[in-house]
């Protein structure tokens, strides 16, 4: 419902995006940046203005708050969306823990299982709040100068899992208005495993490494780079992926499936789907190999599915590969830096246990 007061927590491309999106439909937004990261509202801190371009409108919005105050954030709105980088959901989390209550719904977009992280940390800290994960982010988008977002594309079918999943329902009628056509997935896990990135982004960027390097990113990186060797790669990988998601009893979509879904590209194989999409197409490669392409991909998504695998018997072995191949590219070890089933709360747990805990 316009007017709704809403809270956006980050300050990267997508938040700025989705603050100048729905400011111009007639939300009431506050974007909130950490202290650490203020520079990144610097340059809309004064006029408190982003210009929007692209297909999902044009004009400038007019933002109701920007902070890095968190309490005043949080005192506004009950509703966060947490739009950041999976390695930024556990210091979001430490920074919101204090001024949370009942009354919020935290939504990450995407979480990769940040939203299972959350909890952990939530229930250790003696607090409570409806907790849910979105599967993609909802813009195909970029910053095109520092106070303005271009949109490229709209994801359509937006997937949505709540943590208990018995909360997936009111969390999904509360975010249609804002993303049309949201979809449910069965549970928090089963959305955090339906996450595209971790998907292609690794097994690209690594198998175009040398020309990343040589080129600073000056190539489309879907439309060049995404070879048919390379999308065997990723075959790969999401077979990986869905044998981990059997195991729970879920039927996930593969991710050419996924990407038609979602409006990316046309029905068929992902060869099809990446060359037919006008969206992704349009993409440069990363600027270089300290992207988060690989540095949140990596550690926060392959590393976390291996590690559920290995918890309840699912064989990974591309998966592993490309997790041991990217250290050395990362300069930092993938299975240390990211999370896993410790991170998640759920080490230890039998199958029953964590279908309970889901909420399932």
């Amino acid at each position: 419902m316009a007017n709704e007061s809403i809270c956006i927590l980050g300050g990267g491309n997508t938040a700025f995006a989705v603050a100048a999106s729905l400011t111009l439909r007639g939300f009431d937004i506050t974007l909130c940046e950490l202290p650490k990261f203020a520079s990144m509202l610097e340059p809309i801190a004064a006029e408190r203005t982003i210009r929007l371009h692209g297909v999902a409108g044009e004009g400038l919005a007019q933002i109701s708050r920007v902070t890095t105050d968190i309490a005043e954030a949080l005192a506004v709105a009950d509703l966060l969306l947490l739009i950041v980088p999976a390695y930024a959901q556990r210091p979001f989390a430490e920074a919101c823990i204090p001024y949370l209550t009942e009354r919020h719904m935290v939504v990450l977009m995407p979480g990769t299982l940040g939203s299972l992280e959350w909890a952990a940390m939530l229930a250790g800290a003696g607090k409570k709040a409806t907790l849910a994960e979105v599967d993609t982010a909802p813009y195909v988008c970029r910053k095109t100068a520092p106070d303005e977002a271009t949109i490229w594309g709209v994801v359509s079918g937006l997937g949505v899992g709540a943590l208990p999943a018995v909360k997936t329902e009111a969390v999904r009628a509360r975010l249609d208005p804002l993303f049309p056509g949201m979809q449910m997935h069965p549970d928090a896990m089963a959305c955090g495993l339906s996450s595209m990135n971790p998907v292609v982004h690794p097994a690209g960027v690594l198998m175009n490494a040398g020309r990343i390097e040589r080129s600073h990113g000056e190539f489309y990186f879907y439309e060049e780079g995404v070879t048919p060797a390379v999308v065997r790669a990723i075959m790969a990988v999401d077979d990986e992926r869905r044998a981990i998601g059997r195991a729970f009893g879920y039927d996930l979509l593969p991710v050419n499936e996924a990407f038609h879904q979602a409006g990316f590209g046309p029905k068929g194989d992902l060869w099809a789907a990446i060359n037919g999409s006008y969206m992704l197409t349009r993409l440069k490669a990363p600027g270089s190999l300290e992207s988060r392409w690989l540095t949140e991909d990596v550690p926060y998504g392959l590393a976390a599915w291996v590690s559920i695998g290995r918890q309840f018997g699912v064989a990974t072995p591309v998966m592993e590969s490309l997790v041991n191949l990217a250290g050395p590219v990362m300069g930092f070890d993938g299975w240390q830096e990211g999370r896993g089933i410790a991170e998640l709360g759920i080490d230890g747990m039998e199958l029953d246990a964590l279908k309970r805990y889901l909420g399932r």
